[in-house]
């Protein structure tokens, strides 16, 4: 049963009640745990207060439970897109003397623009643009970069950065790089009690007796526990934390009225855009990602298109609350599920949850050092590094390695923009190469079939004698038309004495007017030797368009199959 958002007629609401609302509250119980302290890391990690965080996993989780498709995507703030705001709103601020927050909301809100235009112009193929070596290659450097832009705060240094040049360069001008020991303790051993209850939570509780869901759960949410000793170390201790930073007020009240996004001056609007563009696109191949391996995991029916209103809505709330860009994540979205979320009235429970756990406990959370924050970025994020896609990557395509390791390594040393620019520019450049020069292949007939096969590949397959049939396995468009006529002409020059010469289209799915012009060139060229030009399997849509072109130019036939060709040239 899938019960929406918006759905209130009083039959579905009861059999709500009777049914998932149980497995909503429960998911939501656990993500709020996950979230209170995540939202106030990635806050501090866009360079913005905690309060920040807070708002931007409030609003725009209930306008996507209303709008968008899946029903276990959680959106929130995440650790990429909360380091592409970082490193977008810090040269505005510089520049214009706006505050962080200000900047913020104005960019998120271009997000939503952008986003509400892809979808209102049925863009969402544009998520195509980040191949997947770029989006590895982004997400393991962009991850790799935020643990190193995290090591200042876990270790007390007084050095902050984006990427690794500008880490590198305040390490050369601050005046001494000795970590502050109370800092760098408490950061430390959060680090090390994070990563092993990361590793061992799950498996000492099922140890213990406790069934594998239930204990995967709480395995999740028991890094609550650091938090709290964290915080109770603090309150209990005050002259060991002489000098340790503290997150700050997460008091909603202080933080509220947002800043107005029309206070912003247009030069701020425009110097942000580009940043928006990639956040919004980056934001939405990682959403759609998660939202569709969950979708195939429950059999539910992800709409990119309603995807892109979603998280259009989420961003507009998200910019008119005082939060930042927003998008689903990965980690959240996937205790969502595991925790048995049924309906995106999920969401709806948690943002209730969130805001509840705040006005709680808020006034202990100010206590929570930096470091502890900064130890929960860094285990998050490394677990988005993985080696797996570099060695598949290694072994299918050499090229695409060499992009995937590029875009990573622009992202560590100089940002976002360069190396997703970079890594948009190489995917076109390889599909233009692979495009330019597509595979080709002479065939023939297995014997005892209809079948047709590479007679390199498949030495016993029967030719005509005086016919060449040539399989082109691509679009012939403007980049591969000179290809087309140079190759097959060179193929033809080689099989002498020759009458016939089929180009079987079964791997053509389009024909630009360059590529027609290359046939014509092409017929043109072969009965000048006295060989006729014929064409096989040419599929219906390019059928149809030769039509309306005309064929006056073809010498030959265009057989509906390459077996009607081959009977039809053996009589010949």
């Amino acid at each position: 049963m899938n019960v929406t958002a918006l759905d209130a007629r009083p039959g579905r609401v009861g059999s709500y009640l009777k049914g998932p609302l149980a497995d909503d509250w429960v998911a939501a119980a656990i993500v709020v745990i996950l979230l209170v302290p995540q939202s106030m890391a990635y806050a501090l990690l866009a360079g913005l207060p905690p309060s920040a965080g807070v708002l931007a996993s409030l609003a725009p989780v209930v306008v996507y439970a209303m709008l968008g498709s899946s029903s276990t995507l959680a959106v929130g703030p995440v650790a990429v897109l909360a380091m592409m705001t970082a490193q977008a709103i810090a040269p505005v601020t510089a520049a214009h003397g706006v505050s962080a927050e200000l900047a913020a909301v104005v960019l998120a809100i271009e997000v939503a623009v952008l986003l509400g235009l892809a979808a209102l112009f049925r863009l969402e193929v544009l998520a195509a643009l980040l191949s997947a070596p770029v989006l590895h290659g982004f997400i393991a450097g962009a991850a790799l970069v935020i643990a190193l832009g995290q090591t200042p705060a876990l270790l007390g240094l007084p050095i902050r950065g984006n990427t690794l040049w500008e880490l590198a360069g305040a390490a050369v001008e601050a005046p001494k790089l000795t970590p502050h020991a109370a800092t760098a303790m408490v950061g430390l051993a959060a680090l090390a009690a994070l990563w092993t209850l990361r590793r061992y939570a799950a498996r000492g509780l099922r140890a213990l007796g406790l069934a594998a869901r239930p204990a995967a759960l709480l395995g999740r949410a028991a890094p609550i526990l650091v938090i709290a000793a964290a915080v109770g170390w603090v309150a209990l201790a005050p002259e060991q934390t002489q000098g340790v930073a503290l997150a700050g007020s997460v008091a909603l009240s202080a933080a509220w009225p947002p800043p107005n996004p029309l206070d912003a001056a247009r030069e701020v609007w425009l110097a942000l855009l580009p940043s928006a563009g990639l956040i919004a696109l980056v934001g939405y191949v990682e959403s759609l990602a998660v939202a569709e391996s969950l979708g195939l995991k429950r059999g539910e029916k992800i709409s990119p298109r309603r995807e892109l209103v979603g998280l259009s809505g989420a961003n507009v709330a998200a910019g008119l609350t005082g939060g930042f860009p927003v998008t689903g994540g990965f980690a959240r979205s996937i205790v969502n599920f595991d925790a048995g979320a049924r309906t995106r009235m999920a969401g709806v429970w948690t943002a209730i949850g969130l805001l509840a756990a705040i006005s709680l406990i808020g006034p202990w959370l100010e206590k929570l050092p930096k470091a502890v924050l900064a130890a929960t970025i860094i285990i998050a994020v490394l677990s988005l590094v993985e080696s797996h896609p570099f060695k598949q990557a290694w072994r299918w395509s050499r090229a695409e390695f060499g992009l995937m390791v590029t875009v990573a390594a622009l992202t560590i040393l100089f940002g976002v923009e360069p190396a997703l620019a970079v890594g948009v520019a190489g995917s076109v450049a390889l599909l233009l190469k692979r495009t330019a020069r597509p595979h080709w292949a002479e065939v023939g007939r297995v014997p005892g079939s209809e079948t047709f096969r590479n007679v390199k590949r498949f030495p016993e397959v029967e030719t005509v004698p005086g016919a060449l049939v040539l399989r082109i396995d691509e679009s012939l468009v403007f980049v591969n038309s000179r290809w087309l006529t140079d190759t097959v002409t060179d193929a033809a020059g080689k099989r002498a004495p020759l009458r016939h010469l089929v180009l079987m289209m079964s791997g053509v799915n389009d024909i630009d007017l360059s590529g027609i012009e290359a046939l014509e060139q092409l017929a043109d060229a072969l009965a000048a030797r006295g060989i006729q030009l014929h064409l096989s399997e040419v599929k219906g849509p390019l059928r149809d368009r030769l039509a309306r072109f005309g064929t006056d130019w073809l010498s030959g036939r265009i057989f509906a199959t390459q077996m009607e060709a081959q009977a039809a040239l053996a009589q010949s």
